[in-house]
């Protein structure tokens, strides 16, 4: 059998950049080392074994490829806040039970299944055909046993599998894909006015009592964080711009082998007058627009200044620039235009030229023909590429150099001026506030706080630079007084006060219109204006409003018999009171256009549901026993 031959031949691990690709479900990358006897019992499901070693795989799978995602601001907080121990757990737990399901519905992979799909996997073949010696050739030089590719094929051809069987009997109506379309696609049409909280900020009066009272309720907002200072070592690539020498033969060398990046394709420079036509209008409307086109374009060939004409006679975004579009390449305009624009010549002008916004005349000012950037404009900017490559990797190898000869209990400031380096001491920060003067540093506030005392951190790339980092000093949280805080205690009472008296008055308006007031003669009365924002979808963002998803929903619960909402919509902007104003439905044509996608897109997601249904219902009916918890100190 080949699959026993491969295992006589491939004797190492393949990178998990290979199991990625093929898409195995249920190979997890996250994880931490986990001291463990070969024999311990980590849990039971449904009576079968979850040990010690499968689980220290899952984990470490999952550590490297957390720690390859976030590099140097990776530290061991880190496994807490992903929660890796228990995520692994889960994981072996729920592929123990697809498979006891799988096994119960009769559902198995075949070892000649397996053959087949690493046969037909393109990663091992050459010229379409499986070739045995590029399949080893990639075992051992990535470091995976077969067996565990096997075992990875395998999984992912069962999980195939069991959807195939538990999607088999889903059907998708045309019923549901018309629902599913016009829940996304129509559109309501609202009025509202708005209670700015801002215009009663100043009628809210500060009382003492009621100020302390807010502030012993909301306390904890602004309980100050704990803070540290940090010493730092600074490793600038621009210091290490004496030591490097770039040479011409480098630089051209470079040029020719990044020839991609310095060709230029054909570019046209052009102005162009549009009259508007519609795909929609009568055959009428279109012979009318046509026909003014025509007299523009007569005017252009008699020497009519062209930008002149077309901040007279065009309709498009461009008329008050004259038509000027600039220089654009194919592929940015309409395949029409864009034809009938790289057929001309400098200085000519095109016929009559249609696409779906209407007839265009276009001026061809200046043609740059396709080639190569030439070495001598890009010179400079190589040789400084070049040099900040070079300089980088100098920078770096320092950085590893000094963190080789670095004692565990290194006093920072002391070993830098040993080295030639001067250490700098940072203001206190919180863990996301950014280190003064350190570009970036705000990504790398929890592994600063990781730290242990004297403990350095390692090398870390911020903006540019290299850096090793020293707790100096820490500050830990504590509860201000309000007298410490005040300003911005009385700043949020004012504004909880405003907003709460925008409330007020918003329910007070709402309730005089559902008792018959009009809703202009509200509104004059307290002088607020009427904004009508137009149509819009349960998706979009409301203009002068903003993403507000409750808002749409209660939008599209309105109609013309209920055409106020039951109370107002109140977000940080202020409290609004809407107003049905209008319906649309959706479009029938671009319904039948998109139903395909929209058939597909409700398959997914039945899928998903359908999956994690099943997953569900297979815990609840488990006998889960954890003999070993996972979820203590590593």
């Amino acid at each position: 059998m080949l699959l026993s031959l491969m295992r006589k031949h491939a004797k190492s691990w393949l990178i998990k950049a290979l199991i990625a690709i093929i898409a195995v479900v249920f190979v997890f990358y996250f994880g931490y080392s986990f001291n463990s006897d070969q024999a311990m019992k980590i849990a039971y499901v449904n009576g079968e074994l979850i040990n010690g070693p499968e689980y220290e795989k899952v984990y470490r799978d999952m550590l490297t490829s957390l720690q390859a995602r976030y590099k140097s601001m990776w530290n061991d907080n880190m496994i807490k806040m992903f929660n890796l121990k228990n995520r692994a757990l889960e994981s072996l737990i729920t592929q123990r039970l697809m498979s006891q399901a799988a096994r119960e519905l009769g559902l198995d992979v075949t070892e000649e299944e397996v053959q087949k799909a690493i046969m037909n996997y393109p990663a091992f073949q050459i010229n379409g055909r499986f070739d045995m010696r590029r399949y080893q050739f990639l075992l051992s030089s990535n470091h995976m046993e077969s067996e565990d590719f096997e075992a990875s094929i395998t999984s992912e051809l069962l999980d195939k599998k069991i959807k195939q069987f538990l999607f088999a009997f889903l059907n998708i109506t045309d019923r549901e894909i018309l629902e599913y379309y016009t829940f996304a696609n129509e559109k309501v049409k609202i009025a509202f006015v708005e209670f700015n909280p801002e215009n009663l900020k100043k009628s809210v009066k500060i009382d003492e009592a009621q100020l302390n009272k807010y502030f012993e309720k909301n306390k904890e907002q602004y309980r100050v964080p704990e803070k540290v200072s940090v010493v730092y070592l600074e490793i600038d690539p621009k210091n290490f711009e004496g030591e490097v020498k770039i040479t011409e033969k480098e630089v051209e060398s470079y040029y020719e082998y990044n020839a991609k990046i310095y060709s230029q394709p054909k570019q046209v420079k052009a102005r162009h007058i549009l009259l508007k036509s519609d795909q929609d209008d009568s055959q009428e409307v279109k012979d009318t627009t046509q026909k003014r086109a025509e007299k523009v374009l007569e005017k252009a060939r008699k020497g009519v200044d062209f930008a002149t004409l077309a901040k007279e006679y065009s309709e498009g975004p461009s008329k008050p620039q004259g038509g000027d579009l600039g220089y654009f390449k194919a592929g940015q305009m309409e395949p029409p235009f864009e034809e009938a624009a790289f057929a001309l010549k400098k200085g000519e002008i095109s016929d009559l030229v249609q696409t779906r916004f209407g007839y265009h005349i276009i001026l061809v000012e200046d043609v740059k023909e396709a080639g190569m950037t030439p070495l001598a404009e890009v010179k400079e900017d190589i040789s400084a590429t070049l040099i900040g490559n070079l300089t980088t990797e100098l920078a770096h190898e320092k950085g590893l150099t000094l963190l080789d000869q670095m004692p565990y209990d290194v006093d920072l400031v002391a070993y830098g001026n040993h080295h030639g380096i001067t250490s700098k001491t940072s203001p206190h920060f919180s863990k996301n506030e950014p280190i003064p003067d350190i570009k970036g540093s705000e990504k790398i506030g929890p592994t600063l706080f990781a730290l242990e005392k004297n403990e350095a951190s390692g090398i870390i790339e911020l903006g540019g630079k290299f850096y090793i980092f020293q707790t100096a000093e820490s500050k830990a949280s504590y509860l201000p007084e309000l007298k410490e805080v005040r300003e911005a205690v009385q700043k949020r009472f004012i504004a909880h006060e405003a907003r709460a008296a925008a409330e007020s008055a918003a329910e007070k308006y709402l309730k005089a219109l559902k008792e018959g007031k009009s809703w202009e003669a509200m509104a004059a009365e307290n002088s607020l204006k009427i904004q009508k924002p137009g149509f819009f979808t349960r998706r979009d963002p409301i203009p002068d409003i903003g993403n507000a998803p409750a808002l749409n929903e209660m939008a599209f619960k309105l109609s013309k018999d209920s055409r106020y909402t039951q109370k107002p919509f109140v977000n940080d902007k202020g409290a609004f009171v809407i107003r049905w104003e209008g319906d649309e439905g959706i479009d029938e044509k671009k319904f039948q256009e998109e139903k395909d996608t929209y058939h597909n897109s409700l398959t997914q997601t039945k899928h998903q549901r359908i999956f994690e249904s099943w997953i569900k219902n297979l815990r609840k009916k488990a006998r889960i026993e954890i003999v070993t918890p996972v979820d203590g100190d590593s």
